[in-house]
């Protein structure tokens, strides 16, 4: 109580609805009025509700396995009373199992009052995948949906005895059993709170020691059930950076004597599954905190753990040295000839944040033009050596492209106190696309826009875009290029509202011809009745002047040709064809530019024939009443016999 009542309602009232569900409550000997509010409850939801009275067991292993016991449902969700669950939670994570046969799901977690949650899983959904291949295994919990038959298949139960950590073992054979694990991130599922009476077992049971208890089963777990590999150390990232920092922060307000043997005890624990290998995976503080731990330097330990609490409430990140090609943190100890720690321990090169920003994308004629900045973080920018990377998508072909490098006194100003100088951050490029290929022009594909950011020897790539000026805009931008292989198509885009800058060259995803449209309604023009006015709408971004047209065939060898002209609006063109200056025959027609072609649609069969006289004969111009679909325009001298006698008969 008071959170046990939120907590029962958050269920009844689940979207799923109270006929698909059982909701079993295990008073575990409460003496805080709890029974009495289960009455009032199991009154409101007689055939929602099972309440089952124990004496304390002193943690929550005993009541959640007599629940699980009861259970009748074909999946069990572990519910704390001091949580609760959003309106649609069940619903959403029993539709997503069923769906994709999956025998656990993760929902979103939200931290209510301060509560802090692994939230590493819930960047994206992931409609399956498994403990190997995500981050579930930072989820350890049980505050999520299980399939019954997997947790009775194997005999799956809470171990009891542990103040702490009873959960990891149940969770971790949970997941290493399951068929399939589903992670729903875009629905709050689960609120979890913090109590305000310091209530949460986690808070409760304080110090290194019950922290020490748990741990080695949870190694034995990994080293029994996970051969060595990639798996094995993927599961053990979380262990030693979690736990090990976990029981490191309590420790260290423990007596001395406390300390050294909390020490001493997790350096044993660990031993079996550390290996040189792991480093890969580890941030270089995970790396220098277990280097300590391994070699039980409790001093350094401590010191170590001092200098974390002050950088988590610094705004100004670790400075780094930069030293052949490699930035190493100056984080205590760095090459300290009385400590001897590796400079493994202090490199983050891997780690270096990547700062960029565009400030213009933009093709004009056959040259793309790109402006911006890109630093590394905490490295400032002397011996700049930045430039731009195209890469096809497919091949992997690549181009590395220079860039001219300009200042930018503004640059990291908003960070770390302004404590970095990053004055030669900016970079211009432009892009001949028909010389870039090594003198020669890009072949068709999908080129990806990188910026191959360095400074005193680092060098970090990146894709940019995501980050732009306001005025830069992502939608795509088709342009016609003229090459020594013809005119080709051009497309700078980017694949949604903050993604990165792409070349689409040969219509990979951008299609000419759709980009390209004529009105049906092709008319005489108002003020002259013998043209021909067609409008369309053209939305290429650029093309060669003039090359847009009309193009007209008569089929015996005569072309007329005519050019577009920008319509009121701007996205649109009108072609004018006077039909006085052709020959006479059944002309048909296209929209070309370029090499691209588009059949005219056919003239409307009431348009009215334009009459005219040339060398005083009279003309006229008309649909092809035989001309078959499409554009058909009839021009042809009048029959004046048959005009004659049409006329004396009227």
């Amino acid at each position: 109580m008071p959170y046990l009542t939120r907590c029962i309602t958050s269920v009844a009232e689940q979207s799923i609805g109270q006929g698909e569900l059982e909701l079993i409550v295990v008073d575990d000997g409460s003496t805080d009025g709890t029974a009495k509010e289960l009455e009032r409850l199991t009154g409101l939801y007689p055939e929602l509700l099972r309440v089952f009275r124990q004496e304390n067991s002193g943690g929550p292993s005993a009541p959640r396995n007599l629940g699980l016991d009861h259970a009748r449902g074909r999946f069990v969700f572990f519910l704390d009373a001091d949580d609760h669950l959003g309106p649609e939670a069940l619903e959403r994570m029993v539709a997503m199992a069923e769906k994709n046969g999956t025998d656990i799901v993760l929902g979103k977690m939200v931290g209510v009052g301060g509560r802090t949650l692994p939230l590493s899983m819930f960047k994206r959904n992931q409609p399956r995948t498994d403990v190997f291949g995500s981050r579930v295994y930072w989820a350890l919990n049980p505050l999520k949906l299980f399939r019954r038959e997997l947790l009775e298949r194997h005999a799956l139960r809470f171990p009891t005895g542990l103040p702490i950590g009873e959960d990891q073992s149940f969770v971790a054979l949970a997941y290493l059993h399951a068929s399939g694990i589903s992670v729903i991130a875009d629905y709050d599922c689960l609120f979890c709170s913090l109590r305000e009476d310091g209530g949460n077992a986690t808070v409760r049971n304080g110090g290194a020691e019950p922290r020490l208890r748990f741990l080695p089963g949870m190694i034995d777990l990994l080293l029994e059930n996970v051969p060595p590999g990639p798996g094995r150390d993927h599961l053990a990232h979380r262990h030693l950076t979690v736990e090990v920092q976990e029981i490191l922060g309590h420790m260290a307000s423990e007596p001395r004597p406390e300390q050294e043997k909390a020490l001493a005890r997790l350096a044993e624990i660990i031993a079996p599954l550390w290996h040189e290998g792991l480093n890969d995976r580890l941030s270089a503080m995970a790396r220098l905190r277990l280097h300590l731990v391994r070699h039980r330097m409790l001093d350094e330990v401590l010191e170590l753990i001092r200098f974390e609490s002050e950088l988590a409430d610094s705004k100004v990140a670790t400075p780094v040295v930069v030293d052949a090609g490699r930035a190493l943190a100056r984080y205590p100890f760095l090459r300290d000839p009385a400590r001897s720690v590796p400079d493994d321990c202090y490199d983050v090169t891997a780690q270096l944040g990547v700062r960029h920003h565009v400030t213009r994308a933009d093709v004009r004629g056959s040259v793309l033009h790109l402006a911006g900045h890109g630093y590394l973080h905490r490295v400032e920018t002397r011996d700049v050596s930045t430039g731009l990377v195209l890469r096809e998508r497919d091949s992997r072909t690549e181009y590395r492209l220079p860039v001219t490098h300009t200042r930018t006194p503004d640059a990291g100003a908003d960070e770390d106190e302004g404590r970095y100088t990053y004055d030669r951050a900016g970079f211009e490029a432009v892009v001949d696309i028909t010389t870039a290929a090594e003198g020669g022009p890009l072949g068709d594909g999908l080129w990806d826009i990188s910026l191959a950011i360095g400074a005193q020897g680092i060098t970090r790539e990146v894709r940019i875009g995501s980050k732009r000026a306001a005025d830069v805009s992502g939608k795509a931008a088709t342009h016609l290029v003229d090459t020594s292989e013809g005119a080709r198509a051009v497309t700078l885009y980017t694949t949604h509202p903050h993604g990165n800058f792409t070349l689409d060259i040969g219509e990979r995803k951008h299609a000419v011809l759709l980009q390209i449209s004529v009105d049906d309604t092709i008319r005489w023009a108002p003020d002259a009745p013998t043209e021909l006015e067609i409008t369309g709408r053209c939305a290429l971004a650029g093309y060669p002047e003039g090359g847009l047209t009309v193009t007209l065939e008569d089929g015996q060898g005569g072309v007329a040709v005519f050019r577009a002209s920008h319509g009121p609006d701007g996205g649109g063109f009108v072609v004018r064809v006077p039909v006085t200056e052709l020959p006479a025959g059944v002309w048909r027609g296209d929209l070309r530019i370029g090499t691209w072609s588009s059949p005219l649609p056919a003239l409307p069969g009431n348009l009215a024939p334009a009459k005219w006289r040339r060398r005083a004969l009279p003309w006229y111009a008309r649909h092809a009443q035989d001309g078959g679909e499409g554009f058909a325009l009839q021009v042809a001298k009048t029959d004046l016999v048959r005009a004659v006698a049409k006329r004396f008969t009227s």
